[in-house]
Formats: structure tokens, sequence, C-alpha cells
């Protein structure tokens, strides 16, 4: 513990969550942002937040580590085949941690069913 105990600090961060529209926002805002940062040659605006979102949950389990590992190695999976953007199939050949791995069933089935939702609803002001 000498060695390893002062060089990290733990943070406590909850996992995302899609039990409401606010933390559908805050899992949307997150998407966005790492979407702004990566850099594969044919990502386009929305293939994180709008056309993977529920699939990035389900494979994260809503937490950041596992979405970021699945994101990093994803890229490098991208970028090596060529394809230079994700895809659900594309992500399917990318493991992560075992936990993620686990609650994948569970919250594909949730999905599938609409008993959860990865996007917010539109407000009233935003609808056409």
């Amino acid at each position: 513990m000498a060695q390893t105990g002062r060089r990290w600090t733990p943070l406590t961060m909850h996992p995302f969550h899609l039990r409401d529209d606010t933390g559908r926002r805050q899992w949307r805002r997150m998407l966005l942002a790492i979407e702004q940062m990566l850099v594969l040659a044919n990502k386009y605006p929305g293939m994180l937040a709008d056309d993977l979102a529920g699939y990035l949950f389900v494979r994260s389990s809503g937490h950041l580590a596992s979405l970021m590992s699945l994101i990093n190695r994803g890229a490098q999976r991208a970028v090596r085949t060529g394809a230079e953007r994700f895809t659900t199939e594309l992500l399917d050949g990318v493991r992560t941690d075992e936990a993620a791995e686990q609650a994948r069933v569970a919250l594909q089935a949730s999905l599938d069913s609409w008993r959860l939702r990865a996007t917010p609803r539109q407000s009233a002001k935003a609808k056409p």
C-alpha cells in the first residue's frame, strides 16, 4: 500500500441512468461530447448520440469506464478495419469488462420491450 496508496485519488462517480428524461439528457450530452472529440474519418453528427445511444448504454451499463473502454477499443478497430466509423456490427467485435457484459442481456431486453428508452422525449417547444 505504501507504494501505490498515495499515487491515486479514488473518485466516486455514479453510473448514468435512463430512468427519466434528466438522465437521458445527461447520457446524450456525454455522448455528444465524446462524439466531438472522436477522430474518425467517416464519423458524422449523431453517430453516437442518436444512432448508437441505446446500444452504447447497453454495452456499458451506464458506467463511464466501461463506455470509454468500448469507445477506445472501438476506435482502434474502426481505424484498423478502415471503417473509420462506429456501427453495432463493428462494436459487437469489441469486448468490454465482465460486469458490463453480464448486464448486457437484461438491459437489451428492457430497451427492446420499450421499458427503457435511451433518448429523451422532445419538449413541446422542440416539436416542429
